[in-house]
């Protein structure tokens, strides 16, 4: 399933399990692509679940190549935004609630989509998987509504650090989770099963509800 926005045609995967109970779509980060292997572990273990995922491509690869572009949350953020109108219209079909999982930078696009009021499907979780959502800046912060997890690992010191101070500019429900001993990429032993775990409770927790995904008020 291919998103068209900005002139640019960003491929995607979309996987619906049979009686899903939410749809979680997917926001790398820097760096990275729909095919990322812990983006792709954490998939399979919310498809295992009942719950729907939709990986795609925030930027082409021409723009990928460009600092310029990986760190524009703006332009980020209106990526996925037009990736939750086109996922948002099968969700409706199939009354499913609507998902972020965002990873590095992906996690503040995220916060900023969810954030913004307008014609955008209302978002009923965040996680944010060693992400920086400081990023998305303090007013998206203030005013993010979602009920937001951030999981960083317990020994990405500086990572752990900017995710406390945006925790604590959150007015939502919220929750930070640390993985003990773990770096940026939880490539230690249990890491990512302990990520995938805890995003897996949260999204079931919170999509769970068949509930038709509607439109923020403008």
């Amino acid at each position: 399933m291919d998103i068209v926005t900005d002139g640019q045609v960003l491929p995607g995967h979309l996987i619906c399990p049979s009686n899903a109970i939410g749809l979680v779509i997917f926001a790398h980060g820097s760096g990275s692509s729909q095919w990322s292997p812990r983006n792709k572990y954490v998939a399979d273990q919310l498809n295992a679940s009942g719950l729907g995922t939709f990986l795609f491509d925030l930027l082409t690869a021409e723009e990928a190549a460009h600092a310029s572009y990986r760190f524009d949350i703006h332009l980020l953020a209106r990526r996925l935004r037009a990736a939750t109108h086109a996922v948002g219209d099968i969700a409706r079909k199939h009354k499913l609630r609507l998902g972020y999982f965002g990873a590095s930078t992906g996690a503040a696009a995220a916060v900023q989509a969810a954030a913004t009021p307008g014609d955008l499907y209302r978002i009923d979780a965040v996680v944010s998987r060693g992400g920086r959502p400081d990023l998305a800046g303090p007013h998206a912060l203030a005013q993010l509504a979602s009920p937001t997890l951030l999981i960083v690992g317990g020994a990405d010191l500086d990572v752990l650090d900017l995710n406390k101070q945006a925790h604590s500019e959150m007015r939502c429900v919220k929750a930070l989770e640390t993985v003990p001993h773990a770096t940026h990429l939880f490539e230690e032993p249990g890491a990512l099963e302990h990520v995938a775990e805890l995003a897996r409770a949260w999204f079931v927790q919170y999509l769970g509800g068949n509930e038709q995904p509607r439109p923020q008020a403008r």
